[in-house]
């Protein structure tokens, strides 16, 4: 049977390989009708046998890798590949019927474990304690069947509890998005009243900084006219008949104020004498 099924690169190859032992098998059976020693024949047997136990470790990393792509693929690809791992057992059991009926023409009565995967060990590997389908009365399918559904079941739960704690950590998540965004909108609006506090500020130093400014000037506009006062003062007092200083309004030489009163009184004095 030629597969047409689009697979993924992985199953591809795990494909091919099961493809291949299935026509190993084929050959192998072919050649048992012509061995006559019955020696050889149990090495053949137990050569095919290998081979089986192969293709069923191939076919269960087929089933394994299927239903971890299974919700990436389309349900028709999903249905393709799960009828294409169907056709991979029946093949396979049809050639477990066919050893058995070649071990009980031998009449080995040597038990050949099939899915026995360990060494040193009569009971074989939990994972391979499965039992083929051809080889299973009708309750042991149903008690299977029943078994694989409680385990869906259970998986199920288990989605359904990862969905609802997804769902709880999202809203959550969702909350504190809100209450940052509110956050950030308070320290958006406070920034700008900081920065229109701040230009306000600036505006003022600059209007003081001005007043300052001319206050100095008015300052030191006065400290000259002190000074020159002062000065004049002084020159007037130290050289009272100087005639190129100017006299100050209201400023006179002590001398000539104290000349001009005695004359004064003199006169007076003058006038009551007649």
């Amino acid at each position: 049977m030629a597969s047409d099924v689009p697979m993924s690169p992985e199953l591809e190859q795990i494909d091919g390989e099961i493809h291949d032992i299935f026509r190993a098998l084929q050959n192998g059976f072919q050649k048992m009708d012509k061995i006559k020693d019955s020696n050889r024949q149990a090495k053949q047997l137990e050569d095919l046998t290998a081979r089986m136990k192969e293709c069923k470790r191939l076919i269960k990393e087929f089933d394994r890798i299927l239903k971890d792509e299974e919700s990436n693929n389309p349900p028709e690809v999903n249905k393709q590949l799960n009828d294409r791992k169907q056709y991979m057992i029946k093949e396979l059991n049809s050639y477990v019927t066919l050893r058995k009926t070649y071990q009980s023409s031998l009449g080995n009565n040597k038990r050949v474990e099939l899915f026995d995967m360990g060494t040193g060990s009569s009971e074989p590997a939990p994972e391979d304690n499965i039992q083929m389908a051809s080889a299973m009365s009708n309750q042991q399918l149903v008690d299977a069947g029943r078994e694989q559904m409680n385990q869906t079941d259970q998986a199920i739960d288990r989605s359904k509890m990862v969905v609802a704690q997804t769902i709880e950590v999202g809203t959550q998540t969702a909350t504190a998005l809100t209450q940052q965004t509110d956050q950030m909108k308070r320290i958006g609006n406070e920034l700008d009243s900081v920065h229109f506090s701040l230009k306000k500020a600036s505006k003022l130093v600059k209007e003081i900084g001005r007043q300052v400014a001319t206050d100095k000037c008015i300052m030191a506009l006065l400290f000259l006219i002190v000074c020159g006062v002062i000065a004049i003062i002084v020159v007037k007092i130290a050289n009272p008949h100087n005639k190129n200083i100017r006299d100050i309004p209201g400023l006179a030489p002590p001398a000539q104020n104290f000349q001009i009163s005695n004359r004064r009184l003199l006169s007076a004095e003058t006038f009551r004498g007649f």
